[in-house]
């Protein structure tokens, strides 16, 4: 069975409770099992990891390497913008990589137009809320089965 690993990244695990206005209200544990439900429905292992700590994420990502993990979805949060210590441990990595925001970071902030991990990742997918996940296991299951 084909496994990917689903990463989150700072304040992530704050869904639900942290600027309803930009990320709703859905919590981190509800997206957890979305993902791994439409994973289980399109035949692959799902795996979900969050931490608010820098060095545990890029464990994290040399974990998946070992693992021969066959695709990576990630919302790095805020490291999204300036962890180079995070885009070097995803350039570690083989497999695609999909980064995805609940909100559309594009429509925000300037300094969140920026992202290190985008060069790194086969696409990106702002703005849907959950189905910004649920968008991003459909695009790494598709990259794994055509590629």
């Amino acid at each position: 069975m084909k496994k990917i690993v689903v990463l989150n990244g700072i304040n992530l695990n704050m869904f639900g409770k942290r600027d309803p206005q930009q990320y709703g209200t859905v919590t981190l544990s509800e997206i957890d099992e979305q993902c791994k439900k439409l994973g289980k429905e399109l035949g692959i292992e799902v795996t979900c990891f969050q931490t608010n700590h820098e060095g545990d994420m890029v464990e994290r990502i040399h974990r998946a390497h070992k693992e021969n993990v066959d695709g990576v979805i990630i919302n790095a949060g805020a490291w999204t913008h300036y962890s180079y210590g995070i885009m070097d441990a995803l350039g570690i990595l083989s497999v695609p990589i999909v980064e995805v925001h609940m909100s559309h970071v594009h429509a925000r902030e300037e300094f969140r137009h920026f992202s290190v991990i985008a060069p790194l990742a086969k696409g990106q997918i702002t703005g849907f809320g959950v189905n910004s996940y649920l968008l991003g296991i459909r695009a790494i299951v598709d990259l794994i089965n055509f590629n």
